[in-house]
C-alpha cells in the first residue's frame, strides 16, 4: 500500500530545493530538453526573521557553473528564467506547461548557433 500523500499547502507546492530543483533537467510541453536548473530566485521575506514560507519566482539556468569555477560575476541579463508558473510537475525532470518557443534562449547558445553551429555546411537544414 503506498504511502498518503502529504497534504498541500494552500496557494502552492511544498518543495525542497535543494532536493527536488536544483540541478535537474528541465523539458518543455512537448518533452524537449531546456535546461538544467542551476539556480532559483525567491520570494523576498518581509522580515529576516519572519517564519513563513519562501516563494519560487523563476528557475534560472545557463553558464553559472563556469562563474563558480573561475569567480567572477556576468551581468543578471545574460541568465536566462522559466518562471515557476510555466511548471506543470515536479518529478525527476521539472516539466514545463508551455513550448520551447515561449522558453528563454540563452544568449550563448544563440551566439553559438548563429556564429559557430550555422556555419558548418549544412547545419541549416533538417537532413532526410
Amino acid at each position: 500500500m503506498p504511502l498518503p500523500m502529504a497534504p498541500r499547502p494552500v496557494g502552492g507546492w511544498l518543495v525542497d530545493a535543494r532536493l527536488s530543483l536544483l540541478d535537474r533537467q528541465v523539458l518543455d510541453a512537448d518533452g524537449g530538453p531546456v535546461g538544467v536548473v542551476d539556480d532559483l530566485e525567491l520570494s523576498d521575506l518581509p522580515e529576516p526573521t519572519a517564519n513563513r514560507p519562501v516563494y519560487v519566482l523563476n528557475l534560472v539556468h545557463g553558464p553559472i557553473v563556469l562563474e563558480r569555477i573561475v569567480g567572477g560575476r556576468r551581468p543578471r541579463a545574460h541568465f536566462e528564467r522559466v518562471p515557476w508558473s510555466a511548471v506543470a510537475h515536479v518529478g525527476s525532470a521539472i516539466e514545463l506547461s508551455v513550448g520551447e518557443e515561449r522558453v528563454p534562449v540563452g544568449w550563448l547558445e544563440d551566439w553559438l548557433a548563429r556564429n559557430v553551429i550555422g556555419r558548418i555546411p549544412g547545419s541549416r537544414h533538417v537532413p532526410r
